[in-house]
């Protein structure tokens, strides 16, 4: 099961559609993560055009995006791996700890918020934050995940730069 990962999308302040380079990353793709503060259900909409997107409710996220399908944290299970999602995990200080003691049983934790890409494990859980494909804030540039997964098994998981969106 191909992923894609994204989160902080922000629109429509920064996602004015989605940008060439994450639509690319989209072919093919299984499902898609969001990992809240989408702030637009029509994101939402746009990336259901790819293939069915789970999603969870970032702070800014109003009635609205939780409509459309986000609660605060999803606990689900994909491809045979146990993935919980939630917006903020806090402070990346003791984030590995912290994850594991609110998620036990979970393979993947997934988040976003900080805008800062991040991927480790930590007891055997991996923690993935797709920083934003939009709002790169003090990061380089703008990026997202990808995850490959199967029979329980997290194959790959690659967080990678996409291009900013036009206009």
């Amino acid at each position: 099961m191909r992923v894609a990962v994204l989160a902080d999308t922000h629109a429509p302040r920064f996602w004015k559609g989605c940008p060439p380079g994450v639509a690319r990353a989209l072919e093919g793709v299984d499902l898609v993560l969001h990992a809240g503060d989408v702030c637009t259900p029509g994101v939402l909409d746009e990336l259901a055009a790819w293939a069915p997107v789970l999603v969870v409710r970032g702070n800014n996220d109003g009635d609205d995006v939780a409509a459309w399908g986000a609660p605060d944290v999803l606990e689900t299970e994909l491809a045979g791996v146990r993935v919980a999602m939630l917006h903020d995990s806090g402070p990346a200080k003791g984030r590995g700890a912290r994850l594991r003691k609110r998620f036990p049983e979970a393979d993947l934790v997934v988040f976003g918020h900080s805008h800062i890409p991040w991927d480790e494990v930590h007891a055997g859980q991996r923690a993935f934050n797709p920083g934003s494909p939009t709002d790169k804030r003090r990061q380089p540039r703008p990026t997202m995940g990808e995850l490959v997964l199967t029979e329980g098994r997290i194959v790959s998981a690659r967080i990678f730069p996409v291009d900013r969106p036009r206009g």
